[in-house]
């Protein structure tokens, strides 16, 4: 079985992880998590491509030049319920896509509770921590091997 390329795209302050609003994101960094998650792809057979960015524009360009990917699992931050260009760039790549978040957004404040990305995502994985994206890196090797969309 070929290796299958799966982005994993962070967003605006994901980079603070461990660092900021622990009480709620927990005390574990993102480039711990990361590891984490290339560890696991490695033994499933996935090339993670990990990128995490500030900028919109840089998002964005990330999908453009990534385009031929198999997948990608976004946690786009604040930009989730914000950020039509980065819903256009996915659409215009047609990537299969699946939207992560660390928190329960629908527990939050209300205006976390839409997300434009959601719609043209195969789904959404929300409130469950790190497992958050261990639970989308699963979802989208199954999707990837079934040929499912």
């Amino acid at each position: 079985m070929s290796s299958k390329k799966i982005i994993l795209l962070n967003g605006p302050n994901l980079n603070l992880l461990g660092k900021r609003e622990t009480h709620i994101y927990g005390i574990e960094t993102l480039d711990s998590i990361i590891d984490e998650l290339k560890n696991y792809a490695l033994k499933n057979s996935i090339i993670l491509l990990p990128f995490q960015s500030n900028i919109e524009g840089e998002l964005i360009n990330f999908i453009h030049e990534n385009s031929n990917a198999d997948g990608m699992i976004i946690n786009a931050g604040a930009y989730s319920h914000t950020s039509i260009a980065i819903r256009d760039a996915i659409l215009a790549v047609g990537i299969k896509t699946i939207e992560v978040h660390i928190t329960n957004i629908y527990a939050r404040e209300e205006f976390r509770h839409e997300s434009i990305i959601a719609p043209i995502s195969l789904g959404q994985i929300t409130g469950f921590g790190k497992q958050s994206y261990f639970l989308a890196l699963d979802a989208m090797y199954n999707i990837i091997h079934s040929q499912v969309r």
